[in-house]
């Protein structure tokens, strides 16, 4: 069976929702996840790494939930049996450029773990249920749950 998220980044979904975002924030915030089989209009933020081997940077568009002290975010790459690309990169440098709508800031990064992981995954599958079907499909990896707080 296919992946709906994966098909449609494939012809460019990803990288239309990243122009519009930089272009208009206000309008690129909310992304239309019907196209992955959500229930409309979601928030989401644009996540700005820089690649661990390449040293290039590197501007994703994605789900994220309000948490006590920050955002979260999924890294299920729509249930692939590996990590996506960008959280190798937090992994390794720890802070990363975030803009929620117009609001441009630096974060550190960490990943949830335990009861707090879990409380978050479930807020995250209830606002996009697809998440739960990304779980099954990863097999035996873990998504992690990666919680963005903000430095000010």
């Amino acid at each position: 069976m296919s992946d709906p998220i994966i098909e449609a980044s494939e012809k460019g979904w990803i990288a239309q929702h990243r122009e519009q975002y930089l272009k208009d924030p206000e309008k690129g915030h909310m992304w239309d996840s019907t196209i992955g089989g959500g229930p409309g209009p979601l928030p989401t933020l644009l996540l700005t790494t820089t690649g661990r081997k390449s040293g290039k940077q590197s501007v994703m568009p994605l789900l994220y939930g309000k948490v006590d002290g920050g955002y979260a975010i999924i890294a299920s790459k729509g249930g692939a049996p590996k990590h996506p690309g960008w959280y190798h990169n937090i992994k390794a440098q720890g802070k990363v450029g975030t803009q929620v709508a117009a609001d441009v800031f630096q974060a550190n990064t960490r990943v949830a773990t335990g009861t707090e992981r879990e409380a978050i995954w479930n807020q995250m599958v209830a606002m996009y249920p697809p998440f739960a079907s990304y779980k099954t499909a990863a097999g035996d990896r873990e998504i992690p749950v990666v919680v963005l707080e903000p430095i000010r």
